[in-house]
């Protein structure tokens, strides 16, 4: 019998693009880890405009699982930076680059950096 209590730990193989930072979490009680943007030159996100930023991360998600992208709250509350499909899902049959999809809510510019934590 499970014990409910237990977290079941699976495997995820992940491989990066050189340079990549892999996802971190945060915190000890963090419960998700921050992805970050790879590129080699900013992104200018206008009023309304969206932009799929690229995190140089690909996964073999084990089938049945999935992954969620989620936006960044400091973004969010800050900047009105969103993701336009949130929560992201990455399916377990999916291979390609992970990119994520930046919306900027807000009436000003906001200027996506390389390296910066954007879901």
């Amino acid at each position: 019998m499970k014990d409910s209590n237990v977290i079941e730990k699976i495997d995820v193989k992940v491989v990066k693009e050189d340079g990549v930072k892999l996802p971190v979490y945060m915190t000890d009680g963090a419960a998700g880890m921050d992805v970050y943007a790879h590129m080699t030159d900013e992104v200018v996100l206008g009023s309304l405009e969206r932009a799929m930023i690229p995190t140089g991360i690909k996964m073999e998600i084990p089938y049945g699982y999935e992954v969620q992208v989620r936006p960044r709250s400091g973004l969010a509350a800050k900047h009105g930076i969103s993701l336009v499909n949130t929560p992201g899902t990455i399916d377990s049959d999916y291979r390609g680059e992970v990119k994520i999809i930046l919306i900027n809510l807000s009436k000003d510019e906001y200027t996506v950096e390389p390296g910066e934590r954007i879901g």
